[in-house]
C-alpha cells in the first residue's frame, strides 16, 4: 500500500483542495500518515497569495527535498509533489528552479492526484530528466457535493467552497491568474453538500470562494453583471437565494459567510439574511481601505461614501451585526492624508473583528508595474499604527462584553468560539473544560485578555 503525507499551506481554501487530494488518495487505496520518514509520497500543497506565503512555501519544499536527502535508505526513495497556487502561478519556472521536485500538480489536478503517483511510483528518474509537470492553464475545474473528500476541520465545524475563481480587477491581487474566473457551482449541489454536512454532526458551516457575494451572478442569463453588479435574485441563483434554502434545513446549526466583496451587497442580501436566522450576524467583508484614492487605484470597484453607505445599511438592516474587514496599508500611491482617513475610519466605524496587511508587491499583478511605491519604513509604521487603532477598538468592544451571556461552539476543551468569532481568524472564549466539545452552550462573559474572552456558565 502506497503511504501519502500532505503539508496543506495556507487559507481555508486551500484546506478544501487538500481535502479533496486526500479523499480521491483513500478513494484510490492509498494510506495517509502524519509521519514525513513514513511516506512513500509528499504532497507539498502550497500558497502564493502574497510573498510571506511564497517563502513559507518554498521553505517547506526545501524541508521536504533536505529530509529525503537525510532521512536515510527508505525516505531517499520518496517522490515530492508540489501542489496548489504557488505550483500554478510558477507552473513554467518551479521545475527549473527545483530540479529535485518529482511532479508538480495545478488546480485542474486535484481529482487526479491517484494516478500522478501511481505513475511515479512506477519510475525510476535519471539525473537529467525534468520533473513531471501536469500544471494546465486557467484552471476550469469545481467540486461537487459528491466529490470524494476527507475534512481535515474538527467533526462539528465545515467549510463548504460554493465558487472558485474570480472577476474583479483588484491591482493589487495575483487570485485571479492563479484560481481562473469565477464560476459558481449550482445551488443544488451546494444545499446538499450541506444538508449532508448538517446530518453528519457539523454544527457550523462556513461558505468561502474567493467572492462569495458573487455567487451564482456568473450564470445569470442575459445582460452579464459586472463587478458592481449587486445580488438580485429575480436575475437567477445567488447567494440571497442560497442563504434563504439552507435556512431551511432542519437541525441547530449555524451559517458563516465569509469572503464577501463589498460591491456586491444589496438591500435584497441584507434582508436574506436578517431574515434567516441560521446565518450568524458575522460578515467578513474586507474593504482595503476608505480612501477614494486608494481605491481607485487598487479597483476595488467602490468609493468611501459608497462604504460608508453600505456599513450603516448593513446594521441597520441586520441587527447585532459583527462586521469582520481587513484593510491594506502602504498601498503605491497613499499618501499620509489617505493613510489618516484610513485611521479615522477604523475609529469611526468601531468593528467588531478586523485586521491590516502591509502592502506586498506581487509581481504578475497591476500595482507590481505602477508608480509611487513605498519605502519599507513608512509601510511599516502606518500597519504598527493602523494595528493600535484596530487593537484599542478590540480592546473597548471585548470590555464592553463584561457581563453578558453569549452562545459559544465548544471547539475544544476549556475554547469555544461566539457566532462572531470565525475558526482560525477570531478570538477565542475561555469556557469551563467539561463543556461537550462540538455542542453549543450559553456562557456569560466574566473578563478578557487582549483578543480574547472569559466566561462562565
Amino acid at each position: 500500500m502506497i503511504k501519502v503525507g500532505l503539508v496543506s499551506l495556507g487559507c481555508a481554501k486551500n484546506l478544501i483542495d487538500s481535502e479533496i487530494m486526500i479523499g480521491h488518495l483513500q478513494q484510490a487505496g492509498m494510506a495517509m500518515t502524519p509521519e514525513p520518514d513514513l511516506a512513500d509520497v509528499l504532497i507539498i500543497n502550497t500558497c502564493s497569495f502574497i510573498d510571506m506565503a511564497k517563502k513559507e512555501s518554498i521553505a517547506s519544499v526545501h524541508e521536504a527535498v533536505d529530509g529525503r536527502a537525510d532521512g536515510g535508505k527508505k525516505r531517499a526513495k520518496q517522490k515530492i509533489i508540489v501542489a496548489g497556487c504557488m505550483a500554478q502561478r510558477f507552473s513554467q519556472e518551479l521545475p527549473n528552479l527545483m530540479p529535485e521536485v518529482d511532479a508538480f500538480i495545478g488546480l485542474d489536478q486535484l481529482t487526479k492526484v491517484a494516478p500522478v503517483i501511481e505513475g511515479l511510483m512506477g519510475k525510476k528518474r535519471t539525473e537529467d530528466e525534468a520533473p513531471e509537470n501536469h500544471v494546465t492553464e486557467k484552471p476550469q475545474w469545481i467540486p461537487d457535493y459528491d466529490t470524494p473528500r476527507f475534512r481535515l476541520t474538527p467533526k462539528h465545524s465545515a467549510y463548504v467552497k460554493i465558487a472558485e475563481g474570480c472577476n474583479h480587477p483588484c491591482s493589487f491581487c495575483i487570485i485571479p491568474k492563479i484560481r481562473g474566473r469565477h464560476r459558481s457551482r449550482t445551488q443544488e449541489s451546494v444545499v446538499k453538500e450541506v444538508q449532508a454536512l448538517v446530518k453528519s454532526g457539523v454544527k457550523e458551516i462556513n461558505l468561502i470562494s474567493q467572492d462569495t457575494t458573487y455567487f451564482g451572478m456568473d450564470k445569470w442569463e442575459g445582460q452579464r453583471p459586472n463587478p458592481r453588479s449587486g445580488v438580485d435574485s429575480t436575475r437567477g441563483e445567488s447567494l440571497a437565494t442560497l442563504i434563504r434554502e439552507l435556512n431551511t434545513i432542519e437541525g441547530d446549526f449555524w451559517i458563516r459567510l465569509l469572503y464577501t466583496h463589498p460591491a456586491h451587497w444589496s438591500d435584497e442580501l441584507i434582508k436574506a439574511v436578517a431574515e434567516s436566522p441560521k446565518v450568524a450576524r458575522y460578515i467578513d467583508i474586507p474593504l482595503q481601505h476608505i480612501s477614494d484614492n486608494m481605491l481607485t487605484l487598487m479597483k476595488r470597484e467602490t468609493d468611501g461614501n459608497y462604504i460608508r453607505d453600505l456599513v450603516k445599511r448593513m446594521r441597520a438592516g441586520i441587527p447585532g451585526l459583527a462586521i469582520r474587514t481587513t484593510f491594506i496599508v502602504g498601498f503605491p500611491g497613499e499618501t499620509e492624508a489617505d493613510f489618516e482617513e484610513l485611521v479615522q475610519f477604523i475609529d469611526e466605524s468601531k468593528f467588531e473583528r478586523a485586521g491590516v496587511f502591509n502592502y506586498s508587491k506581487e509581481e504578475g499583478t497591476r500595482a507590481y508595474k505602477m508608480e509611487g511605491h513605498i519605502h519599507h519604513s513608512t509601510r511599516q509604521r502606518r500597519w504598527n499604527e493602523a494595528m493600535r487603532a484596530l487593537q484599542h477598538r478590540a480592546e473597548e468592544f471585548n470590555a464592553s462584553m463584561v457581563g453578558k451571556t453569549v452562545r459559544v461552539l465548544v471547539e475544544k476543551p476549556g475554547e469555544g468560539r461566539t457566532y462572531m468569532d470565525a475558526p482560525d481568524i477570531d478570538g477565542t472564549v475561555f469556557v469551563d473544560a467539561d463543556l461537550p466539545v462540538g455542542e453549543f452552550a450559553d456562557v456569560t462573559i466574566q473578563d478578557w485578555r487582549g483578543y480574547d474572552l472569559v466566561a462562565k456558565r
